[in-house]
This record gives structure tokens, C-alpha cells and sequence, in this order.
């Protein structure tokens, strides 16, 4: 097990930055759930601006480099983005291996991603990664190799021959991925057939979706309480108190300045959110930035292009954590706002809210409509029934006209057909 030193450097110039001590937790956390690191400690570094070639100065580079020889460190792990040539330089001056944020994200992902997606998925960002950092690789960028044709033309150095062999790797991955996607889409499609809503779980990492999901579905999600422990969504049917039954689907966690390439990479395993007919936010209530958290899956939701109009609930979990005073305080101030709950996925203190929440949420979301069909749009019309949709039908001259009563994903999958 290689022992790893965490650092989180605060650029007091950066007038959005976080709080530097809950950041520094999370990225420990992060480096956690790696199960081949043992995390000897960490530490806030304060910079004013970052130096170009070695991001801290001489003085504070010396420092670290005490600390992690006296604590006999293997791996630096930087909580924020370091260039390829600062990554080299520093590894140099320390003689350990080191990891910026988006690579320790991308370990922590490539451990957990179990379906052939997210498999591809993790393979492709770790690549579009790699291909930027190839100057750390090759020190000497005049080392050049000889070849023909497309082998590589003479003169080519390395660091352009392994680029394009990445590239070529992209290009053999994309295919694959489109394949999957394609399945995918035919599994979405059929699923678009079933009358029964979408309920997607979201929310930032470690707020114990799973641990709900698993809850509300008697399902065994892998539920720990470590950042990034669910990556693949899982999809699950369950029935409300009423009998009525939805899909509930549990994502992947967010997390702040989550890597772009990783947002794009991952966007189809997050497209059953886009589908969802309620989408329902998990927080960890008892965590002490919720607020700057609930705010990252706000951006990250509008980012995918989750439409405004889609219904939202917000669940604040793990009230269970919270001492007397402030415990009632949370439950009342949820009480009184509209679609907020309070509640303990692992105790299962206020479920029952939660499941009638759901259903109310769900009833409202529905819209009237009539929809006017050709007769031989049998096709379509069979589907409006299969959906349950229909309240009354009125045949016409040139068709029927069918009063449907439906949810927004209805109607979208009704316009696909």
C-alpha cells in the first residue's frame, strides 16, 4: 500500500474560491477511497499566485519535502490543477509520483465503473487526459525515430508518435462506446414504452443517494460512506404507497470543479436525469458546506441541460447526524418550504413523507392535452393506451381526437414515435 500526502493549495488571488480547510477534507476523502493509498496526512498551502514552473516557491518546496520524507510518502496528490510541466518539475525536486485533482478523479472513477460504458467512458477521459501531460513523459523533445509512411515520417519525435497512437485509441474507443450507446438507446426506448415515470436520485457525492435508493428498493447498491462509491446508474421499479409504480434510478455523485473532459465523458451515463419525469436532490444535510454543495449540483444540472420545467424535490438526508436543537431547527425549516423533506435514509425517519411527496409531485406533473390522429395512426394511438394515458377518444372526419392526460416524458417519447 503506498502512503500518499495530500496538498491544497489556496490561491488567496481567487476571490471564488472555497473554504480551505472543508476542501482540503474533501480531497482526503477523495484520496480515500482509492483503497491502494494509505493517506499519511495533508495540508493547506497558501499562495498568493501560482509559480509557473514549480506552483509553490523554493522555500515551501523544501518544506513539503521534508514532511513527506520524514512521513515516508510515495505519491503527492494535489488538490487543483497542475500543469505538465509543473507535474514534472516537481516530481523531480520531491522524487515522488504525483497526481492532480482531475487525475486522482479519474483513479477513483477507473476503480469504480463496472458497466461496459463507464468502463469506456473512464478509458477515454484518462486518455484525452494523458495526451495533454506527454511533455512530462519526454523530457528531451529532440529524441526523434525514424519510420515510413504512416508508421511516421522520418524526423517524427516521440512525444508526436505517442500522440497519435492515443488518437488512434480515441478513434478504436469511440466506436465501441457508439455501439453501447446505441444499446443504450434502444433499452431508453423500450423503458419509454412502460407507463411508469421516471424518479432520478442526483446529488453531490457521499450524500447517501445509494443508501436511499437501497432503502426505497430493497436493492444492494454498493452504499459506503465514501466519495464515488456508485458510478453507473442503477435503475430499479418501485410502488408507492398508492400502488402506483415509477422507475427510481440512481446517479453518479457530483462534485465541485468537476473536470470538464469528465462532465462530457460522463453525460450519457447521466442522460437518465435528462429523462426523468421528477428529479429528486439528495443532500447531506449535516455536512458543513450543504449550501456551497447543493449549489455545484444546481450549476451541474443546468449545465447537462436539465430543463427548468422538470419537477424538483429536495431531500435533506442524514438529519439523523444532527444533535437535538439543531435537529428539530432543520426539520421545521423543511417543513416549511415547498418540496423539501427532511430525512434519515439509514434510520428511515420520514420515508413515508417521501414516498407521498413522490406521488404528489408526480400527479401534478401531469398536463391535458388532445391529441388529433389520422386513422391510420394505429401505431400511435395503441401507444397512448398502452401508456394509460387516455381519458376520452372522439372520431372525426379525418381522425381521432384523443384527450390525453400524460407527463413531459410521455409527450417527448409520444413526438419520437
Amino acid at each position: 500500500m503506498m502512503r500518499a500526502w495530500v496538498v491544497h493549495p489556496e490561491l488567496l488571488s481567487d476571490r471564488d474560491r472555497r473554504d480551505a480547510a472543508p476542501a482540503l477534507a474533501e480531497a482526503i476523502a477523495l484520496a480515500e477511497a482509492l483503497p491502494e493509498l494509505e493517506v499519511a496526512g495533508g495540508e493547506i498551502v497558501r499562495l498568493q499566485r501560482p509559480h509557473p514552473g514549480h506552483l509553490f516557491g523554493t522555500g515551501k518546496l523544501d518544506e513539503i519535502k521534508a514532511r513527506i520524507t520524514g512521513e515516508e510518502v510515495g505519491l503527492v496528490l494535489i488538490d487543483g490543477p497542475v500543469s505538465p510541466v509543473q507535474q514534472r518539475n516537481l516530481e523531480k525536486a520531491w522524487g515522488v509520483k504525483l497526481l492532480d485533482r482531475t487525475g486522482l478523479i479519474l483513479e477513483i472513477f477507473s476503480d469504480r465503473a463496472r458497466t461496459r460504458e463507464g468502463v469506456l467512458q473512464v478509458e477515454m477521459a484518462a486518455l484525452t487526459y494523458q495526451r495533454t501531460r506527454l511533455v512530462r513523459a519526454w523530457t528531451h523533445l529532440e529524441r526523434q525515430r525514424g519510420g515510413l509512411g504512416f508508421v511516421g515520417g522520418p524526423g517524427e519525435t516521440q512525444i508526436e508518435a505517442d500522440r497519435r497512437a492515443i488518437d488512434e485509441q480515441l478513434a478504436r474507443l469511440k466506436k465501441q462506446l457508439s455501439k453501447v450507446v446505441k444499446t443504450r438507446e434502444l433499452h431508453r426506448a423500450s423503458r419509454a414504452k412502460v407507463p411508469f415515470p421516471i424518479v432520478a436520485l442526483v446529488g453531490y457525492t457521499n450524500a447517501g443517494k445509494s443508501t436511499l435508493f437501497n432503502r426505497m428498493t430493497g436493492a444492494e447498491v454498493m452504499a459506503e460512506d465514501m466519495l464515488f462509491a456508485t458510478l453507473d446508474p442503477t435503475m430499479r421499479s418501485v410502488d408507492l404507497p398508492s400502488g402506483k409504480r415509477v422507475i427510481l434510478s440512481d446517479t453518479v455523485g457530483f462534485i465541485s470543479d468537476l473536470p470538464t473532459q469528465l462532465v462530457a465523458a460522463f453525460r450519457a451515463t447521466l442522460e437518465e436525469v435528462l429523462a426523468a419525469d421528477l428529479v429528486v436532490h439528495v443532500r447531506d444535510i449535516s455536512h458543513d458546506e450543504t449550501e456551497e454543495q447543493a449549489q455545484d449540483v444546481r450549476a451541474i444540472l443546468a449545465d447537462l441541460g436539465v430543463s427548468e420545467t422538470t419537477p424538483q424535490l429536495e431531500v435533506w438526508n442524514k438529519i439523523d447526524l444532527l444533535d437535538g436543537e439543531t435537529h428539530d431547527t432543520a426539520r421545521t425549516i423543511a417543513e416549511r418550504r415547498d418540496g423539501v423533506l427532511s430525512l434519515s435514509a439509514l434510520t428511515g425517519e420520514g420515508m413515508a413523507g417521501l414516498t407521498d411527496a413522490i406521488q404528489e409531485m408526480l400527479d401534478d406533473t401531469r398536463s391535458r392535452k388532445t391529441v388529433t390522429l389520422p386513422f391510420e395512426a394505429g401505431r400511435r394511438r395503441a401507444w397512448l393506451y398502452e401508456q394509460g394515458v387516455v381519458e376520452d377518444e372522439v372520431p372525426g372526419d379525418d381522425g381521432v381526437a384523443l384527450t390525453v392526460n400524460w407527463t413531459a416524458r410521455q409527450a417527448r417519447a409520444f413526438h419520437d414515435l
